[in-house]
């Protein structure tokens, strides 16, 4: 049995999504559904179970001796969250739960991180899991920050010698895009932003740059296809001596306007773009550059290769947004 937290979202219903594709049918999501269409991430694949987020814990103790793993991808996403409460009860207080719960039951346990720990990215993008190295980071938003405190609370356990369960891993999301993320509103991919616009017969919008450096729309991001990010999870599942943080990105950033332009070739249409300032509420934590150093997850065996930016954006147009069924 695989319990996956965050099941119905976005990156959970396309590791949903591959597991049922490679047979697997004992797979428990855990989530809230809400009132929209989130339900449709999964209703083309098979699951063993379904539970809402407050009853976990009690199914889990349950179900003692029949999980094999709990892959923990649930929590607060929103970069602008300001509720600290909430943010705090939901990416760190139950990740940490989770790793004692499974440190005792001998269950192995992957977790979402997030490059948001990295904050500008004045120290790079080394995903070092020490204490020492993770102290040098310094996230910009409460979002990023949780992240991060999770992150170094595992490195100290492991420093330590403290319980830890058989097999860990943390991993530390770049720019995902790809299908199921409709539900996510205002954080839905600029893929997904701009495919609409474009669609609806729009110009596509792009951020101003504000750094002399960067030209307009020139800003830099590592995108990776949502389908590469659960390769790695399966991967991951197979391969339960590898334990670690890392980071999950391409290894090559990408700038927006390159990204713009590939939903305009995955439509066939000539580019039509338009730049508009960045939100003086943002401006100043705003990210110029981000880019995966993916040393770490190769020398630890995964040796398939990354879609590119091209590849993905017009597998994503092709395949799902331009279809009558967007769901994977």
């Amino acid at each position: 049995m695989i319990v996956i937290t965050g099941g119905a979202g976005f990156i959970g219903s396309n590791l949903v999504a591959a597991l049922a594709e490679r047979g697997a049918v004992d797979v428990v999501v855990c989530d809230w559904l809400g009132h929209g269409d989130k339900w449709r991430n999964l209703a083309k694949h098979e699951i063993a179970d379904f539970v809402a987020p407050e009853s976990l814990f009690t199914f889990l103790d349950l179900n003692e001796g029949h999980v094999q793993a709990i892959v923990h991808l649930g929590a607060v996403t929103s970069t602008t969250e300001t509720d600290g409460d909430l943010t705090i009860r939901s990416n760190f207080d139950l990740s940490l739960s989770l790793w004692k719960w499974c440190s005792e039951q001998r269950v192995r346990f992957i977790y979402a991180s997030s490059a948001a720990t990295y904050g500008d990215g004045a120290q790079g993008f080394d995903d070092d899991g020490s204490p020492q190295g993770l102290a040098m980071l310094r996230p910009l938003n409460l979002y990023g920050w949780s992240k991060h405190a999770f992150d170094r609370r595992v490195a100290r356990l492991v420093a330590a010698g403290g319980p830890q369960p058989p097999q860990w891993a943390g991993l530390k999301f770049f720019n995902v895009y790809g299908p199921n993320e409709y539900h996510k509103s205002t954080m839905k991919s600029v893929v997904h932003q701009i495919y609409s616009d474009v669609a609806a017969g729009l110009r596509a919008t792009l951020f101003r740059s504000h750094r002399p450096e960067y030209p307009d729309g020139g800003q830099m991001r590592d995108f990776i296809w949502v389908g590469d990010c659960a390769a790695v999870m399966l991967w991951l599942l197979d391969n339960r001596e590898v334990s670690g943080l890392f980071n999950l990105g391409t290894g090559k950033a990408r700038s927006f306007l390159d990204l713009a332009k590939a939903v305009f070739a995955a439509l066939g249409k000539e580019p039509d773009i338009r730049f508009v300032d960045t939100p003086s509420e943002i401006r100043a934590k705003y990210q110029y550059f981000t880019e995966a150093n993916m040393t770490r997850l190769r020398a630890a065996g995964f040796a398939d290769p990354f879609a590119s930016l091209e590849e993905g954006v017009s597998r994503y147009v092709r395949d799902y947004l331009a279809s009558p069924d967007p769901y994977r």
